[in-house]
């Protein structure tokens, strides 16, 4: 492994910083986000810092691939960059004016799909491809939402996603990841990194759907290849907290016969906040959670036998469980109808 994706994370940093700077006039003007009574903020606030995230990743990886070492041959590559740009797109004009969900979902199934198919590889050949195809668009469709989701407070995408793509650097450099996912975890590392200080409570931009829309098939396309590499368990464990909040909460809204694509605020997180708990000290409590999912990951990976694998998986879902019901509970006193999101 060459130092590449170690120079990818300061240059996607300065990369989207300066980028940031030189939107937000651009963004306050043009892309406001004003309070609703679903909102976490009080006060309008610019979105649309992804847009400076996605291109600061992309053009971070564009430039250290095109130094040599890194290959990126075959399509891999190429759809990867069309996809993201395509979702970047249609995140864009949904911050601005909605979409229809057909359409939004839609244009979603075919990037994943076509990502999918340019990565290639068996997860599960026990299966007939098309149905283990069916199978990874359906996970990689849910995955680029969830994140989407998941991004409903200040700083919660970048406690999500910072300690996941920083581990999937370690396992590339250890062996476990090839060169160029590596590569391209690193600019998305660097990138978030430079979003940080922009999006930290009381946040002065937000990522918008233009960014957490790609970003989400980024890390779910590296996730992927770090399955195809053997760690399997490791991709299950590094995002279980996002995919836990989010799946629970679809379902207890799917039980309330909610509108699914209409806009709450009954994640676990947001109620966290309704119950007391402070945004940092919400989000905090995620990052310390996925250091510890990193922890796990890693150990499957270290010593990859069955025993080491279910304690693993194990002891993630038991922590996981464990936050989710502490972000349910009122400070001092349980909730009467159990854990679970709140309308």
């Amino acid at each position: 492994m060459t130092l590449l994706p170690l120079l990818a994370v300061p240059f996607a940093c300065a990369l989207c910083a300066g980028l940031i700077v030189l939107l937000k006039p651009w963004l306050r003007r043009y892309a406001l986000a004003r309070p609703t009574a679903r909102s976490s903020h009080a006060v309008p606030t610019p979105q649309g810092g992804g847009i400076a995230i996605v291109a600061a990743a992309l053009a971070a990886s564009l430039a250290l691939i095109a130094t040599g070492p890194v290959a990126a041959g075959g399509p891999e590559w190429p759809v990867l960059v069309t996809a993201v740009l395509a979702l970047a797109v249609v995140g864009g004009i949904d911050d601005v004016r909605p979409l229809r969900v057909s359409l939004r979902f839609g244009i979603q199934a075919l990037t994943v799909g076509a990502l999918v198919i340019a990565t290639g590889g068996r997860l599960l050949p026990a299966l007939p491809l098309p149905v283990e195809r069916g199978l990874e668009i359906l996970a990689g469709l849910w995955f680029v939402n969830l994140v989407n989701f998941t991004d409903g407070i200040d700083w919660m995408t970048v406690a999500g996603m910072v300690p996941v793509t920083a581990a999937l650097v370690v396992f590339g450099y250890a062996g476990h990841l090839p060169p160029l996912p590596t590569l391209v975890a690193a600019a998305l590392l660097g990138a978030l990194l430079g979003f940080a200080p922009f999006n930290r409570p009381v946040a002065r931009l937000f990522m918008g759907d233009v960014g957490s829309l790609p970003v989400g098939l980024i890390v779910a396309w590296l996730l992927f290849r770090l399955a195809l590499e053997g760690g399997i368990a490791a991709a299950l464990i590094l995002p279980l907290y996002p995919v836990a909040d989010a799946t629970l909460t679809l379902a207890w809204r799917a039980r309330r016969r909610e509108k699914l694509w209409r806009a709450h605020r009954s994640h676990f997180f947001q109620v966290a906040t309704d119950n007391g708990l402070t945004v940092p000290g919400v989000v905090g409590r995620v990052f310390a959670l996925n250091l510890a999912l990193a922890g796990l990951a890693a150990a499957t990976l270290l010593w990859p036998s069955w025993p080491v694998t279910v304690a693993a998986l194990a002891a993630a879902m038991v922590l996981v469980a464990a936050l989710l019901r502490r972000f349910a509970m009122p400070q001092g006193r349980p909730v009467p109808t159990g854990p679970g999101p709140r309308g």
